[in-house]
């Protein structure tokens, strides 16, 4: 059974396999090594989220097999509301939750690696600009998410990979090293580019090489064509579903 590599988070993540996405370079990557399983769901928020967790990893799986996770937090700051009291709160709450269920992850199946994302930064003026192509006069004249905010839940999201001794990319740092970052990254403030793809598959693949997950040294499924004789073809199939 080929291992598998589930993203699960927002709609970043649901838009993973488009073109030039980077989710779909993931599976180009670990063609016939891992399946790579989509879990976006565009517009949850964490509270949704945290309803989908038994059906997408039951512990009867989670027990049978390894999973390799890839946690994909993105969007589920959403419910974060301006207001720094109300925000601490929300943020403490929400952490608090997502502790309970890596660890439970974690103590479930020993050999899962998760690895948690943070959201990428927010170019507010796109987000903008966004709103009034689509609504015109009727547009928001603030965006309804803030830079600011997405770095919070980015801080915190590092703190919670630290404290369970999670592997963690920051999107959010990451990006903004780039002078441009804003249309260079993201095409509506928000959602990603192409080049903003690329910056999250370069940094999951990285992740995964510093792990035990690069691709390069796990095994094919079933034999290399190179390793099939054609006078006794069962030969490499025997030996290598058999594990001889």
């Amino acid at each position: 059974m080929r291992p598998q590599i589930v993203l699960f988070g927002d709609s970043i993540t649901e838009q993973s396999f488009r073109s030039g996405g980077w989710g779909a370079a993931l599976a180009d990557t670990y063609s016939r090594k891992a399946d790579i399983v989509n879990r976006g769901f565009g517009g949850y928020n964490t509270r949704w989220a945290l309803f989908l967790l038994h059906h997408l990893f039951p512990l009867r799986l989670l027990l049978l097999q390894p999973y390799f996770l890839e946690q994909m937090m993105q969007r589920f700051w959403e419910e974060l509301v301006q207001g720094s009291m109300c925000q601490l709160m929300n943020t403490r709450r929400i952490f608090g939750e997502w502790f309970n269920i890596l660890r439970l992850l974690q103590e479930c199946c020993s050999t899962m690696l998760i690895v948690l994302i943070t959201p990428p930064p927010v170019d507010e003026e796109g987000r903008k600009e966004y709103a009034r192509a689509l609504y015109g006069e009727k547009a928001m004249k603030l965006p309804e998410r803030t830079n600011e905010t997405a770095g919070l839940y980015a801080e915190k999201c590092v703190e919670l990979a630290r404290e369970l001794d999670l592997p963690s990319i920051n999107l959010w740092s990451k990006m903004q090293e780039m002078d441009g970052w804003q249309k260079k990254f993201l095409r509506d403030g928000l959602h990603l580019t192409e080049d903003g793809n690329a910056v999250v598959y370069q940094e999951v693949v990285r992740v995964f090489s510093e792990t035990w997950l690069p691709a390069s040294k796990m095994p094919y499924d079933f034999p290399h064509h190179s390793e099939i004789d054609p006078e006794n073809p069962g030969k490499a199939f025997q030996q290598q579903c058999l594990g001889v």
